[in-house]
């Protein structure tokens, strides 16, 4: 055959071949579920705590965020890869492979963590709601809790929507806080350089590190990121044909790193913002949400300040309408119950509803959410490295025995942060 001919005949095959097409139609669906996920690395409780650390520490602790985000991208991708996997969400995995009396403790502390992220949550865009239209605290929660129910129903009219609308939120949240970081101004490149270095300056630095911590890897998005990648095909097996493992890992990787590298820059944009109002406050500033309102008003105008109310209230609505989708996956794997959104959502929101109508403190509330939330983080992150750890259960997928060394040493110091943080809030 002679060359020209030769290359005529490659181009044919190539035309025809529908391999990459197929690739590209089966890869696909398993791309979003991450930008879901990371809503939860940019919830109210990560605005207050990078607020304040940057406010009391200056630039100090963008290690923390830095180290916390490479480590919530592993434990993330390892839920994906989960899911992908075995079609199971890590509840549903429980309750299959764990003692009945195991899927029922499991399920209870599951249950608090979702809850206690909903009060964070309701705090977060009822604040939100109280800068844009003074709006006082009662009726800025029943706002949130129907805003939230507009969500879940836009989940159960198509996957790939509710999707859309999560990016869109973690886009405008990253947007505002963007924008106020520039319209402060004060930014200290030297200082943000600096705050690479690992290094800490006291016992109040050490708390707040640890609260960044804590805020960032959350159980419920662990939870929640399983079950939204169970692949939408169950008859195919995630190593065969055109799901090899090889591009079924470049395609989570993909998802993964956009989304919660976006979460990363958005978490260290408030470090910077918080650094740049104590700056100019001379130190007056410590962190707090609302007067950080006023103080962006001051300093930087009104639309500053409108586009930081906005960040606020997207956070706190998107990530409450997360919380609850999460809960709902939990109480369906670890009981195997499935009751509907809605009356779900009306259940969990009568805590936040009642704390925050019968006037309790916002800041408190915030506290209280974080060392239930902690508590839950050691449990979620040693079943995902159980599994994920297990060739039976995950195939092709599994683990590497590197991958699982890191995961487990990663999961062993968030472990201990997050065990030791309710002792030294409560202090």
């Amino acid at each position: 055959m002679t060359s020209t001919n030769r290359v005529t005949a490659e181009r044919g095959a190539s035309a025809d071949d529908p391999a990459p097409s197929r690739r590209a139609a089966r890869l696909t669906p398993m791309l979003g579920p991450a930008a879901v996920a990371a809503i939860a690395y940019i919830d109210p409780g990560n605005v207050a705590t990078n607020l304040t650390a940057g406010a009391t520490s200056g630039y100090l602790l963008v290690w923390v965020v830095v180290a916390a985000s490479l480590v919530a991208l592993l434990v993330q991708f390892q839920s994906a890869k989960l899911g992908v996997a075995t079609g199971r969400s890590l509840p549903e995995l429980c309750r299959e492979r764990l003692p009945r009396w195991a899927s029922l403790l499991l399920w209870a502390q599951a249950e608090l963590v979702v809850l206690a992220t909903d009060l964070a949550e309701f705090v977060g865009a009822a604040i939100g709601l109280r800068l844009l239209f003074g709006m006082p605290v009662a009726p800025a929660a029943l706002v949130t809790a129907a805003v939230s129910m507009v969500l879940l129903e836009l989940r159960r009219r198509g996957r790939r929507r509710f999707e859309l609308l999560t990016a869109a939120a973690l886009l405008l949240v990253g947007a505002g806080v963007l924008y106020d970081v520039v319209a402060v101004g004060h930014q200290s490149a030297a200082g943000l350089a600096g705050g690479l270095v690992p290094r800490l300056d006291g016992v109040r630095s050490a708390l707040l590190a640890m609260g960044i911590v804590g805020a960032t890897v959350m159980p419920h998005a662990i939870y929640l990121h399983s079950a939204l990648a169970r692949r939408p095909d169950p008859g195919a097996a995630a190593g065969s044909g055109d799901r090899s493992p090889s591009l079924v890992r470049r395609a989570l990787r993909l998802d993964c790193g956009i989304a919660l590298g976006g979460a990363a820059v958005v978490n260290v944009a408030m470090i910077a913002l918080g650094a740049g109002l104590g700056a100019l406050t001379a130190g007056a500033w410590t962190g707090d949400i609302i007067d950080a309102h006023a103080q962006i008003a001051g300093r930087a105008g009104g639309a500053a300040a409108l586009a930081f109310a906005v960040a606020l209230l997207a956070s706190g609505v998107s990530s409450s309408g997360i919380g609850t989708l999460a809960g709902d996956f939990v109480m369906q794997g670890f009981l195997g119950w499935q009751i509907p959104s809605r009356v779900r959502r009306l259940v969990t929101m009568v805590p936040a509803l009642v704390a925050l109508l019968a006037g309790a403190p916002l800041t408190g509330l915030l506290v209280v959410s974080q060392v239930v939330i902690s508590l839950g983080v050691p449990v979620a992150l040693f079943l995902l490295v159980h599994f994920c750890r297990d060739r039976s259960v995950m195939g092709g997928l599994v683990n590497a025995a590197a991958t699982t060394r890191v995961a487990a040493g990663a999961g062993l110091v968030v472990a201990a942060v997050g065990l030791s943080l309710p002792v030294l809030l409560l202090l």
